[in-house]
């Protein structure tokens, strides 16, 4: 694994705030294996640095983990069904499961992961807050960060960018092109497939990748609001 990569996340990991799960440090007594933290801190280092090893050209990038998804696996837009589809994605690279029991799916993952099947070029996948906030009573529920959190975790991205070097960045929803936007970083915005969105988002991405026309993809044009 390259050195920027570990440098990252251990970045990553040293981070802590209330009311905000850390995939790369903290520990679920609930679902976790003993070693859960380092397993997904290990996943992201090999993400990121296959990424770079494939000169990745593109960003998807989503609002925050959820804790069906990146919050169990520590990769973003990501949950425990589709590790396999990641591997082929990424050329064979391995990843592992962090936790115990049956694998968890999520709604929004199997969306997205339908579309990069399709799109068949990896694409690394973040999100503008890194980490999984939930409500103060209960760790297995999704939030949107705060603005402070944000803003506390906003190098990260500019980090990212620094590492990839990408030709363009995909924002899925609103939210997340909104907070991009307000670091000064452009984007492409297509619909968040959750909450009636999901037809919207695949002809989005359709469109981007122009995988409609059987042509070579054209990841740059804008798609339609």
């Amino acid at each position: 694994m390259s050195q920027p990569a570990i440098d990252f996340v251990g970045a990553l990991s040293a981070v802590q705030l209330e009311h905000v799960f850390n995939p790369y440090t903290d520990h679920c007594p609930l679902y976790d294996r003993h070693d859960a933290a380092l397993t997904r801190r290990q996943n992201l280092e090999r993400s990121l640095s296959r990424a770079v090893d494939l000169k990745v050209r593109t960003i998807w990038i989503a609002r925050d983990l959820g804790y069906r998804g990146g919050r169990r696996t520590g990769l973003a837009l990501t949950d425990e069904m589709h590790l396999d589809a990641y591997s082929a994605l990424f050329r064979g690279l391995p990843f592992e499961r962090a936790t115990i029991g049956a694998p968890v799916g999520e709604r929004t993952a199997n969306t997205i992961w339908r579309m990069l099947a399709r799109v068949g070029e990896p694409v690394f996948l973040w999100n503008v807050f890194p980490f999984h906030p939930h409500t103060p009573d209960n760790p297995m529920t999704n939030r949107c960060h705060t603005a402070s959190e944000r803003n506390q975790c906003g190098s990260f991205f500019h980090a990212l960018l620094e590492i990839l070097k990408p030709d363009k960045i995909i924002a899925i929803g609103g939210d997340a092109h909104r907070a991009v936007d307000s670091m000064g970083i452009s984007s492409i915005q297509v619909r968040h497939p959750s909450y009636g969105g999901q037809n919207v988002f695949i002809r989005q991405i359709e469109e981007a990748y122009s995988l409609s026309n059987d042509v070579a993809p054209n990841l740059f044009t804008q798609p339609a609001a």
